[in-house]
């Protein structure tokens, strides 16, 4: 799991640029005619580098931490055609039930130094789209509910901003369930909150019940710089130089796909498929590639996977070193 986590080039903090402004709907359906980039919020006292800690890839981030389940989807859009861009990695961090952030101890978040929950990122799949599964967030003094996120799309462009839910829903989770939620519903307004007091609209996730659960479904649509769907992804200036791993073909699948690489120099290169809490579930190693283009052949069935989303990683050493690019495949449930 640590080598995954240094597939394409994430092992730097990224540039924080102000590009950018979120598209939120009430719905699942993108609305090209209203796609506007999202506005850069701070990281808030509390950011770290999730890509520090192999335990941060993940869809599950609650760890031992109680409270009403929440299913987080975020979609993200190329703000230049307004389409789904696949494998950007999108990190959350939020603060748990009574306000405290893991990763650090200080006067107002203490004992928290060395903890990892309520932390965690994915790559959006081909419908640009990733999914967590948490705790609704508490609230802490000087701030309304929130959970931050950061879309990565390669080492020099990320975009980083925070959601926030209808408050009504809101602060009825909170007073339906006062014997978790002890600090009671949340006092501050939107008006009065120092990040949302200027616009939130844009920010304003879905938060609906899950009658399944017991618990919420909130939802919302990010617009970024980039193109959908022929987004550059993760690719970097030194990988390629040594190669170029493609997106799997067709994308969505029902049980076989093709993965496409194409190589600059003879080298020996290593598949692994992970799903994505992390696990390494296949590998395949083939030395002594010549240049050119390859590919690798895959079939579920025959690998005893189940449909999926998974993030595939090649590993590539020549005569300059080792590099390593990834990307995200799915197959259609």
């Amino acid at each position: 799991r640590r080598s995954f986590i240094k597939a394409s080039g994430i092992l730097g903090v990224a540039s924080l640029f102000p590009l950018g402004k979120v598209f939120a709907g009430t719905s699942q359906l993108s609305n090209a005619a209203s796609c506007t980039l999202i506005p850069v919020e701070t990281a808030g006292p509390f950011p770290l580098d999730l890509t520090e800690n192999t335990t941060f890839f993940r869809q599950d981030i609650r760890e031992s931490k109680t409270g009403i389940q929440l299913n987080l989807k975020i979609k993200i859009i190329g703000n230049e055609n307004c389409l789904p861009m696949e494998n950007v990695r999108v990190n959350i961090w939020h603060c748990d039930k009574d306000g405290l952030y893991s990763g650090y101890s200080q006067t107002n978040n203490p004992g928290q130094s060395g903890l990892t929950y309520l932390r965690g990122y994915q790559f959006t799949d081909s419908n640009g789209e990733v999914e967590f599964v948490t705790i609704f967030p508490g609230w802490y003094n000087g701030r309304i509910c929130h959970i931050h996120f950061q879309a990565y799309v390669n080492s020099s462009y990320a975009a980083i901003s925070q959601l926030t839910f209808p408050i009504e829903t809101k602060q009825a989770i909170y007073s339906d369930n006062s014997s978790v939620y002890t600090n009671g519903t949340d006092p501050m307004s939107i008006s009065s909150d120092n990040v949302f007091s200027d616009g939130y609209s844009f920010q304003m996730a879905s938060l609906t019940a899950n009658a399944s659960t017991g618990g919420y479904d909130a939802y919302l649509e990010v617009t970024i710089e980039g193109s959908g769907i022929t987004g550059i992804g993760h690719l970097e200036k030194e990988n390629a130089k040594n190669f170029s791993l493609g997106q799997n073909y067709p994308n969505p699948f029902e049980n076989e796909t093709t993965i496409p690489i194409s190589l600059q120099l003879p080298s020996d290169v290593k598949l692994d498929l992970f799903d994505l809490q992390g696990r390494k579930v296949w590998s395949q190693m083939q030395n002594n590639l010549s240049s050119g283009n390859h590919k690798f052949e895959i079939n579920l069935n025959n690998l005893g996977l189940t449909k999926a989303n998974y993030a595939y990683q090649l590993t590539v050493k020549n005569a300059n070193g080792t590099f390593i690019g990834s990307k995200l495949m799915t197959a259609a449930k």
